[in-house]
């Protein structure tokens, strides 16, 4: 008997290769909230709306568009997802992390991850960016089920979920051109309510330098996979614990705040894309 995970995965990327007519991409891009201006800078574009794709379910968070664009990005064929799925939208985790499998069966070699994240590290400020070194997952785990044998194997190593060789290139390209990051620790929690101050302080006691909502669960798909990643943070608002008495969370402010900084990691991205 065929496992239905396998069935909506084949049937997606069959769709994708006759819609664009056998493009094989080599690296694939998650694009977190308001993070959608790499996609401008996608030559000779395929757009296809997710609602378009068997199997794929609707991106309903602010700030994400929905499409699924094919093209060249320093040469390189490229898959960016503009727009992710997330567990806090209702999604299964098997929905949630499809389009990296899908992507993996199209042909990705490397899979690069961003986010909009709350810096819970003291130093970080709105628009800094941080490279993800590390990350701790109080998501699901997508993997728990029966093992998908042909992606990968039952207990996947996650010594080392961002690929170091290419966190050196995108420090390099940092160091060069004069652009400031950080590297620190992403902790990813259900949402979608944002965390309270005490909950705050307790991440930044555990070892988290970022907080937010996402990505863990694509990574640790990817790895299964033995693909290897890079994922960038924007930091999008101070998760320090201590506010005002008037402070708020805004979920428009966070995607502004992720706009203003999409510049700069769209340059990045597209730095280390042209290295490979």
């Amino acid at each position: 008997m065929i496992d239905k995970r396998l069935t909506a995965i084949y049937e997606a990327a069959d769709y994708l290769r006759e819609r664009t007519g056998g493009f094989v991409p080599k690296i694939g891009i998650i694009l977190g909230s308001g993070l959608g201006k790499l996609a401008d800078s996608i030559k000779d574009p395929i757009i296809i709306p997710y609602a378009e794709i068997p199997r794929f379910s609707r991106s309903t968070a602010i700030g994400h568009k929905g499409n699924l664009i094919f093209g060249t990005i320093a040469g390189k064929p490229v898959c960016a997802m503009q727009g992710r799925f997330h567990y806090y939208e209702g999604y299964p985790m098997e929905q949630v992390t499809l389009p990296v499998r899908v992507m993996k069966v199209l042909g990705i070699k490397y899979l690069f991850v961003s986010n909009a994240a709350g810096g819970v590290n003291l130093d970080y400020k709105v628009g800094d960016l941080m490279i993800i070194s590390d990350h701790i997952n109080r998501l699901p785990n997508p993997l728990v089920g029966p093992n998908l044998d042909e992606f990968g194997p039952r207990f996947p190593d996650m010594t080392r979920p961002y690929d170091l060789n290419l966190i050196r290139k995108v420090e390099n390209i940092a160091e060069q051109e004069g652009i400031k990051l950080f590297k620190g620790v992403y902790l990813a929690g259900t949402g979608p309510s944002y965390e309270t101050p005490a909950e705050y302080r307790f991440f930044r006691m555990v070892g988290a330098d970022a907080i937010g909502m996402s990505t863990i669960p694509e990574v640790i798909v990817a790895r299964h996979s033995d693909i290897p990643v890079f994922g960038i943070s924007v930091i999008t608002n101070e998760a320090h614990g201590d506010f005002a008495e008037d402070f708020v969370n805004d979920g428009d402010d966070v995607v502004k705040a992720a706009d203003a900084a999409a510049g700069t990691m769209t340059h990045l991205f597209s730095k280390l894309i042209e290295s490979l």
